[in-house]
């Protein structure tokens, strides 16, 4: 009785430690140097910058797994919304956005 309790138990721990946040979850410094927290809300992951001049605003919403994610991103000086992806590699977010797929900027932040 004791060795299935203890058996069962394991396999609990094990099955939890399986949901795990998803890699693009955190806080990452952005190129400005402003940090920025990713994380859930609702089915989405949400962007919100927590230093800077734009602290506490919303600046993304992306959906997504794995290391690949896409939404929008929010440039906070002129609040113009393009559609944006987010590629985690590591330590390292590469966050781009594009005006019709074709006019691209692209930043590379990092996990704090």
């Amino acid at each position: 009785m004791l060795k299935t309790f203890v058996a069962a138990a394991a396999l609990l721990v094990s099955a939890a430690a399986g949901y795990a946040a998803e890699p693009i979850e955190g806080n990452w410094k952005t190129q400005s140097g402003a940090t920025a927290e990713i994380g859930k809300c609702g089915s989405a992951y949400c962007v919100t910058l927590k230093t800077g001049k734009h602290a506490g605003k919303q600046i993304g919403k992306m959906s997504g797994s794995g290391d690949e994610y896409s939404g929008e991103i929010t440039d906070p000086d002129n609040d113009k919304t393009y559609s944006g992806s987010g590629s985690v590699a590591g330590n390292t977010l590469k966050m781009k956005g594009c005006v019709l797929k074709v006019l691209c900027k692209s930043q590379t932040w990092t996990r704090l």
